[in-house]
């Protein structure tokens, strides 16, 4: 129990860096997408760097931070096992699950990316991007109200949450459209 304040501080250290690469991949998927659409030879130049942008934080940051999150939250639940008891930990666990879908989906999005096939549009990719902080807010609100967690909130502030994201997306994709330098 003494190591448990440096095991917690550990698990949100890569908790943070796992979401900040989760957050910036979509963003390069975005620009990657987008350079396709401009003429040669800056198509293949952008393509290229992106490419290689994307591959270290891919794989120096994104994925080592998933892993050692994991492997400290495992050493959590192994120090108290007690939380695996508590419905709170088991929706947690659920959007824990849920964010790995979303992580394997990434994968497998830059795995075509890696491989010049565009599949999605930059505005889907615009809409890929918030379902990490949708993920991010359930996943901190269960984890910081344990049983104080009110379900009707959660679910009605996850909806708000999402239309404002949504909302967002569209004056964003307005205003570009106005300046595409934006």
């Amino acid at each position: 129990m003494e190591n448990y304040n440096y095991i917690k501080a550990l698990h949100l250290i890569f908790v943070v860096t796992w979401f900040a690469g989760l957050f910036y991949i979509p963003r390069l998927f975005i620009y990657h997408i987008e350079a396709w659409q401009k003429p040669s030879p800056d198509k293949e130049i952008l393509s290229e760097q992106l490419k290689l942008m994307t591959k270290r934080l891919w794989y120096i940051i994104t994925w080592p931070s998933a892993i050692l999150c994991t492997l400290f939250a495992v050493w959590l639940l192994l120090v108290q096992p007690i939380w695996l008891q508590e419905a709170w930990m088991h929706v947690k666990l659920g959007f824990v699950a849920l964010l790995f879908v979303y992580h394997f989906k990434c994968h497998q999005i830059f795995k075509q990316l890696q491989c010049d096939e565009v599949k999605y549009t930059s505005r889907f990719m615009r809409i890929w991007n918030e379902v990490a902080t949708l993920v991010l807010f359930a996943i901190v609100f269960l984890a910081i109200l344990k049983n104080a967690f009110n379900w009707i909130y959660g679910v009605v502030g996850i909806f708000v949450l999402t239309i404002l994201l949504m909302l967002g997306i569209r004056l964003y994709k307005r205003i570009r459209d106005k300046n595409p330098n934006a």
